[in-house]
């Protein structure tokens, strides 16, 4: 039986101690994040709060012209309920001109330059507030490549990142998201219409299973087969995985002396500390 159940308590309490420790060790005691109405942004949101006070935690609502009213008024309301800083930068003349320079523009394409420049505005603000960009990407994703490198899964932080999408949802509704963040369709809010969900072709429900099979257990993908899962749904979930991993590591350094970057020297007590 394949259970993700969470407990929600300790696992607020590791992640807001992880946002602490991470942050002061570093010399900062300030976060802020991008929020666009939808949960993972939500709950990284609430947990910056939670573990900074809502004082140090700015919050940036980044419309584009075709960004649903609903998801603006959900980020508003949060905002409203934990008493954050917050602002609004309007992101739609720094994309379109380079959306309109070229004929061939398509919707990936337009959407991979709006992740990117939320992130431009999230890490020029990042100087002005004093504070480290706070990511709000999830394990599901970040596993099967769901994100914009140096998009969306540009930040200094990931605070959800060993969270599956519906353990994601469990914390969501222990910390008091609203409900009507809770219940919505995900959807980067790219273009009308769009949802994670239609663009993965399959729900995060049957691959966070599998994920947890495949990553955690570590199940062979013949053996997530014999377990009951289609032979063609694994074998494009293992297909993800790997084509994807470029985006879950720093670039490749090609080793040349005896202390290479990501590879001998990876953590600050590697440099005298």
């Amino acid at each position: 039986m394949i259970d993700l159940t969470i407990n929600a308590v300790l696992t607020e309490k590791i992640i807001a101690g992880f946002i602490r420790s991470e942050l002061h060790r570093v010399g900062f005691k300030r976060a802020l994040l991008g929020v666009s109405g939808g949960i993972d942004s939500a709950v990284s949101l609430y947990l910056s709060a939670k573990a900074l006070g809502p004082e140090n935690v700015l919050a940036i609502r980044m419309p584009y012209k075709t960004s649903s009213q609903h998801t603006l008024d959900d980020a508003q309301t949060m905002i409203d309920d934990l008493g954050v800083q917050s602002m609004t930068v309007e992101i739609t003349d720094m994309v379109d001109p380079l959306v309109n320079k070229f004929d061939d523009m398509t919707k990936i394409r337009a959407g991979n330059i709006m992740a990117r420049t939320r992130m431009i505005v999230l890490f020029d603000q990042s100087v002005a507030f004093n504070g480290l960009v706070m990511g709000s990407s999830n394990k599901t994703e970040l596993l099967l490549g769901y994100s914009t490198i140096f998009g969306d899964s540009a930040a200094a932080l990931q605070p959800i990142g060993d969270l599956y999408k519906t353990q994601v949802r469990q914390l969501a509704g222990h910390l008091g998201v609203p409900q009507a963040v809770i219940a919505k369709a995900p959807s980067a809010d790219l273009w009308e219409g769009q949802t994670d969900e239609g663009e993965l072709g399959f729900t995060y429900a049957d691959v966070d299973r599998l994920l947890y099979l495949l990553v955690d257990q570590r199940y062979r993908p013949e053996t997530c087969v014999e377990e009951g899962f289609e032979r063609t749904f694994v074998e494009r979930v293992v297909r993800r995985m790997r084509q994807n991993h470029f985006k879950r590591v720093m670039p490749p350094i090609a080793k040349l002396s005896e202390r290479t970057i990501g590879y001998d020297f990876l953590y600050l007590r590697d440099w005298g500390t």
